[in-house]
């Protein structure tokens, strides 16, 4: 069944299957989409508040985004994992270039998460800064969540890259989970 398409419960016991998959990725982009949905629903709940319509748009569209991130992160990491098990007496060449191209595919989907779950921590840190201040834990635990899927991605980015350390995906990647702890931190100051 679709990964989507799973409810909660059957969610939870794939996740602690011995399958591969859902796994890391899928779970940060899911965290992240729910961190997304608790952003719009604070913002939605300030009835009152002007930016709530553009806020709530802007949720919808990094929900989405991170819906669609999980499933894609997690064929990428299955066909990682069927690369690295080619047969050795395959040309070394070919199978290099396989299994680096498929490492690099497992490496692009955690920064796409990474990226994703930084903007939902900016915008729910706006939330809670500005928005109806009854809503402020919503949103408070919607950036903490976010914090904990970018953070989750940008190290699943530096696993898939290996040895790189001066790549710059991977800097991109502790740069952005970076800038969600400082989101996730604003969204924690006293108001």
């Amino acid at each position: 069944m679709p990964l989507l398409e799973l409810t909660v419960r059957e969610l939870l016991d794939a996740a602690a299957s011995e399958a591969p998959t859902p796994g890391a990725g899928s779970g940060a982009a899911l965290t992240g989409a729910l961190a997304a949905a608790l952003t719009e629903m604070a913002a939605r709940a300030s009835a009152s508040w002007e930016p709530a319509g553009g806020v709530c748009a802007q949720a919808e569209v990094l929900r989405a985004r991170l819906e669609e991130l999980a499933p894609a992160n997690d064929e990428a990491y299955e066909h990682a994992l069927a690369a690295l098990h080619l047969p050795a007496e395959l040309d070394a060449g070919a199978r290099n270039d396989v299994i680096g191209a498929s490492l690099e595919r497992a490496a692009a989907i955690p920064l796409a998460v990474t990226a994703a779950a930084a903007n939902v921590a900016d915008l729910a840190a706006f939330v809670a800064e500005e928005a109806d201040p009854r809503l402020r834990p919503d949103a408070a635990a919607a950036a903490l969540l976010a914090l904990g899927a970018a953070r989750a991605a940008a190290h699943l980015v530096e696993i898939n890259l290996g040895v790189r350390e001066l790549d710059e995906r991977r800097l991109q990647a502790q740069r952005l989970a970076a800038d969600a702890a400082a989101a996730a931190a604003r969204s924690l100051a006293p108001a």
